[in-house]
């Protein structure tokens, strides 16, 4: 363990054991009301937990004012809900990968699933998901109901989730659902 120290701390982590039947804790403490407490991986790293519960979770959005249309990188290392909020511009492929530097592939594993949501504003001209490529390869998703969708919903909030599972090197399975907003 290196333990790096800032001058003018007032926060700091408090290691706490307990008693037979109880939970020993790690938790943020110190003189603000309010403290949050981050565990960084280094690179694509991950924090693992080997069993776990959670109670509160907030999940990365990222609000484009752009229209959708052409392929659209859907980075899930940056966000779990990418949301464009200007009227789509035309049919679209979503691309789902790691970021620009690191595949899907890079930061999975085999085993593994990742959920993610995509926020498509439709305007009088809807506009829909019309393929899905995994790291610029194309994918077939299992669409929600038995069938890919064939048009947007004209002015509306398209939300599409991707359930994707990786079942082993560079090899994963789709689903997909189309829902409407109005």
């Amino acid at each position: 363990i290196k333990f790096a120290t800032t001058g003018s701390a007032v926060n700091e982590i408090s290691v706490t054991n307990a008693a037979t039947s109880n939970s020993p804790s790690v938790s943020a403490t110190g003189g603000d009301s309010n403290i949050d407490l981050t565990l960084s991986p280094k690179g694509i790293g991950r924090v693992t937990l080997g069993a776990g519960k959670i109670q509160q979770l907030a999940e990365k959005i990222t609000i484009a004012a752009t229209g959708t249309t052409g392929t659209v990188n859907y980075d899930v290392i940056t966000q779990a809900v990418l949301y464009h909020t200007t009227n789509a511009a035309g049919n679209f492929t979503v691309n789902l990968r790691g970021d620009g530097s690191n595949t899907l592939n890079a930061i999975m594993d085999t085993n593994e699933s990742i959920t993610v949501a995509f926020l498509v504003t439709c305007g009088s001209t809807p506009y829909y998901n019309n393929a899905v490529t995994i790291d610029g390869s194309s994918v077939t998703p299992e669409w929600q109901g038995g069938s890919a969708p064939s048009a947007g919903n004209a002015s509306s909030i398209d939300v599409y989730t991707y359930t994707v599972i990786k079942t082993g090197d560079a090899a994963f399975t789709a689903l997909a659902a189309q829902t409407q907003f109005a």
